[in-house]
């Protein structure tokens, strides 16, 4: 039976998508940290991922940015499966740009991977001035692909202070339209975004403004607990703020947001970085109620380990410990596993959530790390640590890599960070994968993304 849809990546529900053909490229943005009049513009990198390919686990394309200093960051598709919905306004889209933020330098860059995509090509730059001046904002971080249109977060306004917030750009020639919001309430720090698409709501997260987060961690504000400890939960058609959720004030930086893929299940993880209490990490749970109400718990907390002051940064001698740092998570597209980044201790943690409410760690896989730097069997002794974590549609590979910001690298890594990305199966048992370990010699790699989709790019219309 023929299909009416408009691109062949695109899947009603998370089983189709987790059915489809596995990926066999990924794309990664990297940062290039040279100094002393060394610098080169970042890139972004596609990656051999079929395993019968020659070429598998190396770069076998790169785009180079037009300008030097951008922080390339987080990217996401123009497009994705959330096209299917019934009341999605361009039915007619494909999957076939990646928009590209600079954190730092704020452009905005549209790439085309459709006609080769091993040989991306740039086909945009939104400049940082008409994102200022139609929206109000600045430091595009997260790019979702909605219905009506493309969603991206920012860290806060052109001059560096709050609010953050959410602006949309236009499907068709991807100019900016304005700011998302109508009305704000109290809120005033962002980050990460996304929704529950069948009860039109949205959950927004917290770091800081970039002034508090652009020259590195800021040590008075962390212990005075002024980065962000709360989740907003809005009101989408409305375009209207309804409640704030409070995580409590110790509990710093509350970072990647992964609501359930099934759009029945009205819950979702979020990553906490730090405690200021005792340095531990969490994972809270949001459920939203049948009132439309949100509430939080905390489901998963994993303690910081002692350590030698002599093995830390100057930064963490005073506390005696590593704290985990969970900068990242993923769910899988099943809804099944959960997994989380310990960027400071150098350790992925794979999780079973079918019980949401009650985590159960299946698994565990140490990588770097700021004391024990765990060899990976292709490498040695690593630097850096399991960072921003990617899961593929079937939930069975799992790619990781080890740069978080280069302010903060400097301060949890002084000693610099090699660039890195490894492969994980999570088929069964949850283990390395030896073979696989791709070095980016003088760059530092972040968020991968996944040919034709990914378990952090699309949003699904139907249950089943």
């Amino acid at each position: 039976m023929a299909l009416l849809k408009p691109d062949p990546t695109f899947h009603a529900s998370p089983g189709e998508a987790a059915a489809a053909p596995p990926e066999t490229l990924g794309y990664v943005v990297t940062l290039n940290t040279g100094t002393n009049g060394d610098k080169a513009p970042d890139a972004l990198c596609v990656v051999d991922l079929d395993p019968s390919s020659s070429s598998y686990g190396t770069v076998v394309g790169r785009l180079d940015m037009p300008e030097i200093g951008d922080e390339l960051h987080h990217f996401g598709w123009n497009a994705c499966s959330s096209a299917l919905c019934p009341w999605a306004a361009h039915p007619h889209v494909e999957r076939r740009y990646l928009l590209i933020p600079g954190l730092r330098s704020s452009r905005l860059h549209v790439v085309d991977v459709k006609g080769d995509p091993r040989q991306p090509k740039l086909e945009k730059v939104v400049e940082a001035d008409e994102i200022a001046r139609k929206a109000g904002y600045s430091r595009p971080h997260t790019i979702h692909c909605g219905p009506d249109g493309i969603y991206v977060s920012a860290l806060g306004a052109p001059d560096g202070d709050g609010p953050g917030g959410i602006f949309l750009l236009d499907h068709e020639n991807f100019s900016v339209k304005s700011a998302w919001e109508q009305d704000r309430g109290p809120q005033e720090l962002a980050y990460d975004f996304w929704w529950h698409i069948a009860y039109d709501t949205i959950v927004t997260s917290e770091w800081g403004t970039p002034n508090m987060v652009e020259d590195g961690l800021i040590g008075e504000l962390l212990l005075g607990n002024k980065y962000g400890h709360q989740l907003h939960v809005w009101d989408w058609k409305k375009r209207k703020h309804v409640q704030a959720v409070d995580l409590g004030a110790e509990h710093q930086m509350v970072l990647e947001l992964r609501p359930a893929h099934n759009p029945r299940n009205a819950y979702g993880f979020v990553g906490v970085v730090t405690s200021t209490a005792d340095l531990s990490a969490s994972v809270f749970l949001w459920r939203r109620a049948d009132d439309g109400t949100v509430s939080a718990k905390k489901v998963i907390s994993i303690p910081a380990e002692p350590a030698e002051a002599d093995q830390l940064p100057p930064l963490l001698q005073p506390f005696g410990a590593v704290p985990p740092l969970v900068t990242d998570i993923a769910l899988s597209v099943d809804d099944s596993a959960l997994f989380v980044s310990c960027w400071g201790t150098g350790e992925i943690k794979r999780y079973d959530v079918t019980d949401p409410d009650n985590p159960r760690e299946t698994g565990s896989v140490r990588l770097g790390g700021i004391v024990e730097r765990t060899a990976h069997p292709a490498a040695g002794a690593l630097k850096g640590g399991p960072q921003m974590v990617e899961v593929s549609r079937d939930g069975k590979r799992i790619y990781l890599t080890n740069s978080l910001y280069a302010a903060w690298d400097e301060q949890f890594y002084p000693e610099g960070i090699d660039g890195w990305m490894v492969k994980l199966d999570a088929e069964g048992d949850f283990r390395l994968d030896p073979d696989f370990f791709l070095e980016f010699h003088g760059e530092r790699p972040h968020q991968v993304r996944l040919e034709g989709g990914d378990a952090s790019s699309d949003s699904y219309c139907f249950p089943d």
